[in-house]
């Protein structure tokens, strides 16, 4: 169904596992029948012992040498390899916690249970809720798991038919912890690792734990039975029962970024009994559902006739050249579910894998990668009717801000704040690498100029004037303040922000030598000219003006131009790029997620995009997260044919059984946010003064709905199409104004709404 996930056979790996989280708390559920286990992870519980100091001592000086470098010799491999000095330390690594371990047998003599049968294992993403039912010796089992936002626990259920369950139940951790037990509760304590290699760099003790040092961390569990319950410190055994529930709870010694984490993990062992104490069992289960349905039911799609088959056996058929887009409706919901799941008010942000990982050295240190992951995971979230899931990002990038203040003060004696790559739970900011990483991605002093365009999107969405006033302009006018302050003039009076680059992407010089950092690139002319008129339009909603602003409005930038074969420029001079098909779009961004660049309004930049998407594309997409961006900027192009073929090509080959993004070993969940942000852009677009209803409906999806997609200005759409034409349109106003709706391109109309008023639209009845 377009709500469920399921499958006949447990999960063969972690992989395949299926996520639950609370933004906190995240497990991947397995659902096998003997030997359970349920890999846990906790938000901040990251390797490190508090903030790290940037010690580049001279870093105004190698700015000036860069500068000199591009602006007087014209060398961009020297100013490239010379901004390795701006590099600082590397960031930590997101960490596991432990799994829980719920085996069949209460004690040694019990019997293994013979082969299961009826086996179905399911996530109703509508619920939050991970099912597994199986018959064993004629007896019926029926589990379920859930991780509860209102009560902050994670709840495993099994009911059989008879009293029949013999179970013990325990933890496991990577990490070196000790049990502890008292009053009926089993519990482990540890620390992470204070200090860790990331997995690139080769160490010969890259993991490394010192008592005292780390973050702490405990979870503690219960469990209750109808039958009779021991605790020991070989865990919690349970026999005779039909019924048993486990609630588990967890906490960190984590203390803030800017802070040393506490040094006694049995601290945080004692908040997670103290929850565990305040929870009402019988009650877990529907306060779970009726929070996690208040925000899922928000928005749906549905795509077609529901298939219910099991999800790998789709994912089978689709890759063998079929056509199923309730999978595509399927891969939306769940894209909205994962993000509830990773990203609740007063938790972390979602970082590179979510809230999910299994290794304690992870691929790119699963953390914040901020030159468009970061930004990919969160652009659903107001569009899709998860603004309260968007709170995080806010108090990342207010982090970010403060830390980043000292960062541009020490390598470019600039005010306001930078962010760059890179950044971790203690909030980092710098070019990080220690001289020893590629400028390829880690010299990109935009990240942050990017990151702040969500705020502003945010406030478009929601019209909240309070937000936009208290958190969001601060940040925006600081980053206002940096870019103004690292702008040069060039030989022809012309501002060029310096140091600059197409994130990871080199170019290749005459010599045949590749580099990376030059003038400003044409990713850093569109950042910035939306953060200058971001930064105007706040400023006019908030009644403010600045000379800050005046001087933004000032400023001489360099022009978006087009190469003579008609493509856009990548880079200020034409160079031949270290690889044409390219998993960055970067000098696109102007078309998605910037709104510069319209077929309507703009057309010939829209084609120079087209020809600048062509050559990147020819050939296979790489990687899941360049498949959800390229399905945005077809759609921005009205090509929903190509779009529709990349979504098919994603689901094809990119993703794990669970739907969950998968390339090999890595596993990044910035191509599920990706999708399930890009796939409404086929649907409603209202990035312009145009709000465009189904602007690019693939073929291949003649019938369908979507309900609660959010258009900019305050609006929410509900929406239905048959054979390719539009039905029913139905729009909800948040507060009062007047709109230009597009039903279709032929049919544009004008409606003034008051807040809270509802209208329907229709058009003629589809053939």
């Amino acid at each position: 169904m377009s709500h469920e996930l399921w499958f006949r056979t447990p999960a063969p790996d972690w992989f395949e596992a299926l996520p639950l989280g609370n933004g906190h708390l995240g497990a991947k559920v397995y659902g096998a029948v003997v030997d359970e286990r349920i890999a846990l992870n906790l938000d901040d519980v990251w390797s490190g012992d508090g903030p790290r100091s940037l010690t580049v001592a001279d870093g105004p000086a190698v700015l000036a040498d860069v500068r000199r470098l591009l602006l007087e010799d014209g060398d961009q491999l020297a100013a490239t390899e010379r901004t390795r000095a701006l590099q600082g330390p590397l960031v930590e690594s997101y960490q596991p916690l432990a799994d829980l371990v719920i085996s069949a047998g209460g004690g040694a003599e019990a019997a293994e249970p013979t082969e299961s049968s009826e086996f179905r294992r399911s996530l109703d993403l509508r619920t939050g809720i991970a099912a597994v039912d199986y018959t064993v010796d004629g007896v019926r089992f029926r589990r379920e798991t859930y991780v509860s936002t209102p009560d902050q626990v994670l709840v495993w259920t099994l009911i059989a038919d008879n009293p029949v369950v013999d179970l013990l139940v325990g933890l496991e951790s990577q990490h070196p912890v000790r049990v502890d037990v008292a009053d009926g509760t089993y519990g482990v304590v540890g620390h992470a690792p204070s200090e860790l290699t990331i997995e690139y760099r080769d160490s010969a003790d890259p993991i490394r734990y010192e008592d005292g040092r780390g973050i702490g961390f405990g979870v503690a569990l219960r469990v209750f039975a109808d039958g009779s319950v021991a605790t020991s410190t070989e865990g919690v055994a349970v026999r005779g029962a039909s019924r048993v529930t486990v609630v588990l709870a967890a906490a960190s010694t984590f203390a803030g970024w800017s802070v040393s984490p506490g040094r006694d993990p049995l601290v945080a062992l004692g908040e997670a009994v103290a929850v565990l104490d305040s929870v009402a069992v019988d009650k877990l289960r529907g306060r779970h559902v009726e929070d996690h349905v208040r925000l899922y039911d928000r928005a749906s799609l549905e795509l077609g006739p529901v298939v219910d088959n099991p999800t790998d056996d789709r994912l089978k058929a689709v890759a063998a050249g079929g056509n199923d887009p309730d999978l595509v409706a399927l891969t939306f919901n769940l894209g909205r579910y994962l993000l509830m799941a990773s990203s609740r008010p007063g938790t972390q942000a979602a970082n590179l894998q979510g809230i999910w990982n299994q290794d304690r050295r992870p691929m790119w240190a699963s953390d914040w990668t901020n030159n468009i992951n970061t930004q990919m995971n969160y652009w659903l979230a107001d569009l899709t009717g998860l603004s309260e899931c968007f709170d995080p990002l806010t108090d990342l990038l207010e982090g970010l801000a403060e830390s980043g203040a000292a960062t541009a003060r020490i390598l470019y004696d600039a005010p306001g704040w930078v962010a760059h790559h890179n950044a971790d739970l203690w909030r980092a900011t710098w070019p990080v690498g220690e001289g020893g990483d590629d400028p390829v991605w880690a010299m990109c002093a935009t990240c942050g100029v990017w990151l702040t365009a969500h705020l502003m999107e945010h406030y478009r969405f929601t019209g909240d004037v309070e937000f936009l006033r208290e958190r969001a302009y601060p940040v925006i006018a600081g980053a206002a303040e940096f870019v103004l302050a690292m702008l040069v003039e060039d030989r022809d009076g012309v501002l060029q922000f310096v140091p600059s680059t197409a994130p990871e992407h080199h170019f290749v010089l005459p010599s045949g030598e590749k580099a990376s950092v030059d003038l400003t690139s044409t990713y850093d002319i569109w950042l910035i000219r939306e953060l200058f008129a971001n930064l105007t339009e706040a400023e006019r909603v908030l009644g403010l003006s600045s000379p800050l602003a005046a001087r933004a409005t000032a400023a001489r930038l360099p022009e978006i131009r087009v190469t003579p074969d008609g493509r856009l420029h990548e880079w200020p001079t034409d160079w031949q790029p270290s690889e044409p098909r390219h998993r960055h779009q970067s000098h696109l961004y102007g078309l998605y997620p910037g709104a510069e660049i319209d077929p309507v309004r703009t057309p010939e930049w829209a084609a120079a995009a087209r020809a600048s998407l062509e050559l990147r594309t020819a050939g296979a997409v790489n990687g899941g997260w360049t498949a959800a961006w390229l399905v945005a900027l077809w759609a921005r192009l009205f090509e929903p044919s190509r779009a529709s073929a990349v979504i098919q090509d994603y689901l094809s080959r990119l993703v794990s059984d669970n739907l969950l993004h998968r390339d090999g070993d890595i596993f990044q969940i910035d191509a599920n946010f990706g999708m399930t942000g890009c796939i409404p852009e086929l649907l409603l677009q209202s990035h312009t003064d145009v709000i465009r209803i189904l602007p690019a409906l693939p073929a291949e999806w003649p019938d369908g709905s979507f309900r609660g997609l959010r258009a900019r200005g305050g609006l929410t759409f509900d929406v239905t199409w048959r054979d390719g034409a539009l039905t029913q349109a139905v729009v909800h106003a948040s507060r009062a104004g007047t709109h230009r709706i597009a039903l279709t391109p032929h049919d544009t109309r004008t409606i003034t709404l008051a807040a809270g008023q509802s209208t329907t639209l229709c058009t003629t009845s589809a053939p």
